[in-house]
């Protein structure tokens, strides 16, 4: 299993999305990745995972089936999230 971030840099969200993240680190020294969906590989996997909103996290299993989804502001908790992550 994995979990992907989608977010833009330089908008209202992306300071709590960063914090998100480096608590998301912090707590459980696991990293997510973090997808720009303005890149052509980012917009690519948007659409596969009808990405629409940011910011948006997704936890996908090793065959890219997608397994959860939060979608915009209030982001979930680590507790949350950490379930996908190994």
């Amino acid at each position: 299993m994995s979990v992907v971030a989608f977010t833009r840099d330089s908008t209202d969200y992306a300071r709590r999305v960063t914090e998100f993240l480096h608590d998301f680190t912090r707590r459980t020294g696991k990293q997510i990745e973090v997808i720009n969906p303005d890149t052509p590989l980012g917009a690519e996997k948007a659409r596969v995972y009808d990405v629409v909103e940011y910011p948006t996290i997704i936890a996908t299993a090793g065959d890219g089936q997608l397994l959860a989804q939060w979608r915009g502001l209030p982001l979930p908790t680590i507790d949350e999230v950490s379930y996908y992550v190994q």
